[in-house]
């Protein structure tokens, strides 16, 4: 079992940057692929960014690549999301989320969420 609390997220001007954090605890951490994903209402929830367990590869959603960057330190337990030029349409409550193996872009590939942090960008 991994239990993940997420932080870092609050209302910013558009333009601005956020740094999200994941906290992880439980079994070992670089066991894990980990992922963010993001959620708007009650849209669907949709991928933001992966990592695999050693940072070898990451992966973006379109909407984000180029503006947002993930990383991991596995020593901390810890994996984090860097947002960059944020726009009003990142707006949405972001989740941090972990799979035994590797990555994947879909959710119900993943075993393990966290409850989610909000993430509001003004314009």
């Amino acid at each position: 079992q991994v239990q993940l609390v997420e932080s870092g997220g609050r209302l910013v001007q558009a333009g601005g940057s956020l740094r999200l954090s994941c906290a992880a605890s439980g079994r070992t951490f670089s066991n894990y692929a980990m992922a963010w994903f993001r959620q708007v209402s009650e849209k669907e929830r949709e991928f933001v960014a992966y990592i695999t367990r050693g940072s070898e590869i990451t992966a973006y959603a379109d909407p984000v690549k180029g503006r947002f960057t993930i990383s991991r330190d596995n020593a901390e337990n810890m994996v984090s999301l860097q947002m960059n030029s944020l726009k009003p349409e990142d707006t949405a409550l972001y989740y941090c989320a972990g799979r035994n193996g590797i990555p994947s872009r879909l959710t119900n590939q993943y075993n393990y969420w966290g409850q989610g942090t909000q993430v509001t960008v003004s314009s």
